[in-house]
């Protein structure tokens, strides 16, 4: 259900690969959460992550939520099986999310629900023309689980996640570049986009991109003051890696844009 390679240029790409509509099951989040760990094991430069040229995710499957799901005798899942499906969910993306290296979401088709959250837990998303985004769970009767009541509002603000996540509506590419969920909007496939904007991530220096990134995630929950502390001590850390040695010297010696960070 997840495949995984390395392209040429140094991209990691994470595609999912569950008929018809990619929904994510627990199986599914398990084997994303390996391969992401996997993937961060490798000291990774960028990462796509993409549910191929038709669909992203169209959500979670629906069906794991019945412990009857026979529309005669339906019966809900009980409370420990829901635990573990949220479970799933907060792994397999918190595992995308906290990959070391860009990631990018290449979006063509739907991402709704969990398929929005996955989108959500990288750093950037280039969608398709017909990319159609949204949090329908409250058309269910139930709420997000996967990130979408908190990534999604610091990502676009508290009232337009409210407005997304209340209505359950789903929005357009052009819609979602405008409230900030996108970040390109292209014409034809969204994963070549993708692949070409992570390839701009490889050449660049892994340990302080890391660092940049990590300084970046864990403070914007922080106070302003935790937020420069915790720059303070990685800005520090970063003088310790090779990519400061390299970078810093070739500023030395050649003026600023000609470091390789090849290691």
């Amino acid at each position: 259900m997840i495949r995984t390679e390395l392209t040429d240029d140094g991209v990691h790409v994470i595609t999912l690969e569950r008929p018809k509509v990619n929904a994510l099951c627990v199986d599914l989040l398990d084997q994303l959460a390996q391969a992401a760990g996997r993937i961060a094991s490798e000291n990774p430069r960028a990462v796509v992550v993409t549910g191929g040229p038709k669909v992203f995710a169209a959500g979670a499957d629906i069906t794991e939520f019945a412990a009857d799901p026979d529309p005669d005798s339906f019966e809900l899942a009980a409370p420990g099986r829901v635990s573990e499906i949220g479970r799933a969910f907060l792994y397999g993306l918190g595992a995308v999310a906290g990959l070391p290296c860009p990631t990018v979401a290449a979006v063509n088709g739907f991402a709704l629900g969990g398929g929005c959250e996955l989108a959500l837990a990288c750093d950037f998303r280039v969608a398709s023309e017909g990319a159609r985004f949204g949090q329908p769970e409250i058309l269910l009767g139930i709420i997000p689980g996967g990130g979408g009541t908190q990534r999604l509002a610091r990502l676009v603000g508290t009232a337009r996640a409210k407005d997304l996540v209340f209505s359950g509506r789903m929005v357009e590419a052009d819609e979602a570049s405008t409230m900030g969920l996108v970040d390109r909007v292209v014409t034809g496939d969204a994963t070549e986009a993708a692949l070409e904007w992570a390839g701009t991530f490889v050449a660049g220096p892994r340990a302080a991109t890391a660092l940049a990134k990590r300084a970046i995630d864990e403070g914007f929950d922080a106070s302003i003051s935790d937020g420069l502390a915790l720059e303070q001590r990685l800005f520090v850390e970063s003088f310790s890696t090779p990519d400061a040695e390299i970078g810093v010297g070739s500023f030395l010696r050649s003026g600023p844009g000609h470091a390789r960070f090849d290691h």
